[in-house]
């Protein structure tokens, strides 16, 4: 049986006043994609393309364009997470407060004692974020995305400007709770290696317009998803059998 369709999304033209011009904007045009339950896919494409802005607009942040985005059956009201490129995290208050915020009244410990285990956070829950890390509080704001328990992730650029090893350690968290609890990820990245590392589809957007351009499934068992080899091994056969993606990144 084929996956059951969670979000689908279809703008015909999203665009912005000019600052220097008579002229309009236009960030995105004749964009459509279908993302299935539980599936997790990167958009892969340059700087400045439209990407955050298409995040935006799937969360209800932006209303302002022409087009439709359906989240889960109608008549439904889906859980939707957001992890911004900034944590946003609260500076009056702890690890455990901030990710307190947005938990229900009713809901108990275990969940966020869970999450910070499993982030490797346990140790900091009262912690302020001035003492954190850059690292360490992208973490906080994975752990307060889960909390919610939402039926739809996005996240943008969540890991950029951490070293590599960094990055790494926080991606590998990432997936250890995505597997234990699925979610529909819609995942924004401009570096390649990390969006084979993470995703079950790579979707490839032009420069603003933003536009779709391909689509690739990615062949890699889960298993060998810290392979760093078949990683770059996957990367070169797309930069070969698709030239043209070197543009988009």
């Amino acid at each position: 049986m084929a996956a059951v369709s969670l979000v689908n999304i279809n703008i015909a033209k999203k665009s912005f006043p000019a600052v220097s011009q008579a002229s309009e904007h236009i960030a995105i045009a004749d964009f459509k994609l279908t993302i299935r339950s539980n599936e997790f896919v990167c958009l892969v494409g340059p700087s400045g393309c439209g990407k955050t802005t298409l995040l935006n607009i799937i969360a209800g942040l932006d209303q302002d364009f022409d087009g439709q985005i359906v989240v889960g059956p109608s008549g439904t009201q889906p859980k939707i997470g957001y992890v911004f490129q900034n944590p946003r995290l609260l500076p009056w208050r702890t690890v455990r407060q901030n990710v307190e915020l947005v938990l229900e009244r009713d809901q108990n410990a275990e969940l966020i004692d869970y999450l910070l285990k499993v982030m490797q956070l346990t140790q900091f829950q009262h912690v302020y974020p001035e003492r954190l890390s850059l690292g360490m509080s992208r973490r906080v704001a994975l752990i307060r995305a889960f909390a919610v328990n939402p039926d739809l992730l996005l996240m943008d650029e969540p890991f950029v400007s951490l070293d590599a090893p960094t990055a790494r350690q926080v991606r590998e968290s990432l997936l250890v709770l995505w597997q234990e609890r699925p979610h529909t990820v819609l995942f924004v990245t401009h570096d390649l290696r990390e969006a084979i590392a993470l995703a079950d589809r790579l979707v490839f957007l032009s420069a603003a317009p933003m536009g779709f351009v391909t689509e690739i499934t990615v062949p890699i068992a889960r298993d060998d998803r810290n392979n760093e080899q078949a990683i770059e091994a996957f990367r070169q056969q797309l930069l070969n059998d698709y030239p043209a993606i070197k543009q988009l990144l």
